[in-house]
């Protein structure tokens, strides 16, 4: 019986990669939808996919082996539980995260991660010579895509944040590079009391009316647009900043909640909703997160110190720190008085 440093262990991780693109072009295709009502044959998924048969059943079937999907007698596959997140209607979806993670500009950048090690240097701003940021501006389906990566997420930990932390006794939430608005949207449906301001750039906020009539809370939710590194709105009692921080460096983060410092009342809170690193030799995934935050973004995950520093620069003080039921944690902050 050989243990579980076998060298076949390491070519597993070695070759998660393969695994990874793999999922990505099942979700482009939307497999796991055509699944949805049960199993179907291979053949009949190349033809409303328009891929070649063959390919698309070694893709299939290498896919059902890691439990993605499930291969029944025939050449048909049927969803499995851990398929299922692959649905576009999954409550946690998944699949828009997939597909962006798979794309060429993505996974170029990925590929000159040796170039970050070296330099300490964004790759993505290497490879493609300009931010992400900037890329996403150019190539509007590219920012549509990360816009739907980013409401998954939210919607995987949602349930999670608003389980962890009460948002009812506040007034007006403004949500700082809220995207789309879906966890707001899900703060205010199960707050009744708070009203919300959206705050993103214009071209990111241009389809979150949609989300916020959906869950039923258009009426008390004010959509704004503007730049966070400028000036963010001054009507809130709270200020809400999901994964924001982490999508850029310190001085840059530091430049973020300087802003918000200046627009919040001496009674307000703030409220980050991040990743807090695990300590050493724990929490493989958001040390993996740190990474992307290096090669595409520019930015970086942090422990619990350097939140500390970081909002003790920034003019707050740190009161707490809330692990939630999912990867993220709420950390809370108050505003030391000038």
């Amino acid at each position: 019986m050989r243990g579980p440093d076998h060298p076949s262990d390491l070519m597993h991780v070695v070759n998660g990669f393969q695994l990874s693109q793999a999922i990505h072009v099942a979700a482009t295709l939307k497999i796991a939808d055509l699944l949805a009502d049960g199993p179907r044959g291979s053949d009949d998924l190349a033809v409303k996919t328009e891929t070649d048969a063959g390919a698309l059943y070694r893709l299939l079937r290498t896919l059902a082996a890691a439990g993605v999907f499930r291969e029944e007698s025939e050449k048909r596959f049927s969803l499995t539980p851990l398929g299922e997140g692959l649905r576009s209607d999954a409550p946690a979806p998944v699949a828009p995260w997939a597909a962006l993670i798979g794309r060429a500009n993505y996974w170029q950048a990925w590929g000159d991660l040796l170039h970050s090690v070296k330099t300490g240097q964004n790759a993505f701003r290497h490879v493609h010579g300009e931010r992400v940021w900037d890329y996403r501006k150019r190539h509007p389906e590219e920012g549509r895509m990360f816009n739907a990566a980013m409401t998954g997420l939210s919607r995987q930990v949602s349930d999670a944040v608003i389980g962890a932390y009460d948002f009812g006794s506040f007034g007006m939430v403004v949500d700082v590079g809220g995207g789309c608005g879906a966890l707001l949207a899900s703060i205010l449906s199960k707050n009744p009391q708070p009203r919300g301001i959206l705050f993103d750039q214009p071209h990111i906020v241009a389809d979150a009316a949609t989300v916020l009539r959906e869950a039923g809370v258009a009426e008390r939710c004010e959509i704004r647009s503007g730049n966070f590194f400028e000036k963010v709105p001054e009507d809130g009692d709270a200020y809400l900043l999901k994964a924001i921080l982490h999508d850029w460096n310190d001085e840059d983060a530091l430049k973020i909640l300087r802003v918000c410092r200046a627009a919040i009342p001496s009674s307000g809170k703030l409220i980050l909703v991040e990743q807090v690193l695990a300590p050493p030799n724990e929490g493989l995934a958001g040390k993996l997160s740190d990474l992307n935050m290096l090669v595409v973004p520019d930015g970086r995950e942090r422990t619990a110190e350097e939140f500390y520093r970081l909002l003790d620069l920034a003019g707050f003080r740190l009161t707490s720190q809330t692990q939630t039921a999912s990867a993220v944690s709420i950390i809370e902050a108050v505003p030391l008085q000038l």
